[in-house]
């Protein structure tokens, strides 16, 4: 199996994906947008994506899950512990400056404040790690994971320094070719995009139709329409597998107020969920 992701060796993505399938061939790619477009153009190809993180919230995807509207065959629920990587022999004391994405820095702002660090935002996690490595300044640092530091040669003087000690991120595996498991005795997500017709109380006459049929929803985020405010498409998912009937029941109601609705798949639900 090949997987892009977006980053470079060493990244949380690539360590879900090996984690997921240890034997798996993973793509680095410099931009989301180029996973998208890998797993597009190839059958061969799937991509892993970050669409939410428990602690800083939604990464900023939805807009490519929109425009790609691949299909979704699986989440993985990956628990994210930032370290400090140094270059060999620094201390805690020469530190002046972390490197890391954003999303890394937002979840371990308390660690960088108390050790009063300047934070320096970067691409991604795995590139700062890379970065500190080439510079060789015992004044720098990088958050990163545990295989970039195995990777890039560097210490780890701090592990686990995110301020939410259980900070999970959500990960997608996404392609191009339509699947869809085979209905079970099994926990499911059903995931779909979806458009409402200009109407008053549109949203609530759609939604309406789960809970007549007692589907829960486990999430529902709007984004606006290219070049456009006053438009929205909506990203929900839902428990349960598209064959039974209640769900069935429940995406044909919704489909009534729609001017566009797409499945983008179905998917065993996490057992994370399930805690």
């Amino acid at each position: 199996m090949k997987i892009a992701y977006q980053g470079i060796a060493g990244s949380y993505s690539e360590s879900c994906a090996k984690e997921m399938y240890p034997d798996c061939e993973t793509i680095s790619c410099k931009t989301f947008d180029e996973c998208f477009e890998k797993a597009s153009q190839d059958n061969s190809i799937k991509t892993i994506i970050p669409e939410s993180n428990k602690t800083t919230g939604n990464i900023g995807v939805e807009y490519l899950i929109f425009k790609y509207r691949l299909n979704i065959y699986a989440e993985h629920f990956f628990l994210i512990n930032h370290n400090l990587l140094v270059v060999k022999g620094s201390k805690l004391s020469d530190i002046k400056d972390v490197f890391s994405h954003a999303q890394a820095l937002s979840q371990s702002s308390e660690f960088i404040k108390k050790n009063n660090l300047n934070e320096n935002v970067r691409a991604d996690t795995a590139g700062s790690a890379k970065y500190v490595s080439e510079i060789k300044d015992k004044t720098k640092s990088a958050i990163a994971s545990k295989l970039s530091a195995q990777i890039y040669n560097l210490d780890i003087l701090k592990e686990n320094i995110q301020d939410e000690k259980n900070n999970v991120t959500r990960f997608l595996v996404m392609g191009k070719e339509i699947y869809q498991p085979e209905l079970k005795d099994e926990k499911y997500i059903t995931s779909f995009l979806f458009k409402l017709k200009s109407k008053p109380a549109a949203l609530y006459s759609a939604l309406s139709g789960f809970a007549i049929n007692g589907v829960n929803m486990t999430k529902l985020q709007s984004f606006p329409e290219k070049n456009s405010f006053s438009s929205f498409f909506f990203l929900c998912d839902i428990e349960g597998h598209i064959e039974d009937k209640k769900i069935k029941n429940s995406l044909e109601e919704i489909g009534l107020h729609c001017e566009d609705m797409h499945v983008l798949g179905v998917f065993k639900s996490d057992k994370f969920r399930q805690k």
